[in-house]
């Protein structure tokens, strides 16, 4: 069993990691792999920080006894896009994602990666609040 987390940083994306772990343990998960995918317009600074909190992520998981791959993914593409992408050609069994609730107005204005990657995804999606 593969999972995929897709990870912002954000306190609904540490949940949806922990839980993404006790699956993992629970099924005998072969691996996590958390995936950051950000838009190419911040700085490189910025890309760097990224990186070494995904590192960060890594270490933690695997201490608890899960193989874990972390990537940053940089494109110009939305996160929803990327994490369907990487999702199909990994073969992913299930995708954990946190959700942040918004107003109607908000998602329509700025889109919603949950949203695209429940809809889109190849495989069963749990969100976590």
């Amino acid at each position: 069993m593969k999972i995929l987390v897709g990870y912002d940083g954000s306190d609904p994306a540490k949940r949806a990691l922990k839980l993404a772990r006790e699956h993992a343990k629970a099924f005998g998960a072969e691996v996590i792999h958390v995936l950051h995918a950000k838009v190419t317009d911040l700085p490189k600074k910025q890309h760097m920080l990224d990186q070494q909190e995904l590192d960060d992520v890594r270490n933690a998981v695997e201490m608890g006894g899960c193989r874990c791959e972390a990537h940053l993914v940089v494109r110009n593409l939305e996160p929803g896009p990327h994490i369907v992408e990487f999702a199909k050609k990994q073969a992913i069994d299930a995708i954990f994602i946190g959700v942040r609730v918004r107003s109607r107005v908000g998602k329509f204005l700025l889109g919603s990666t949950a949203q695209h990657v429940i809809l889109e995804a190849p495989c069963p999606v749990v969100t976590v609040k």
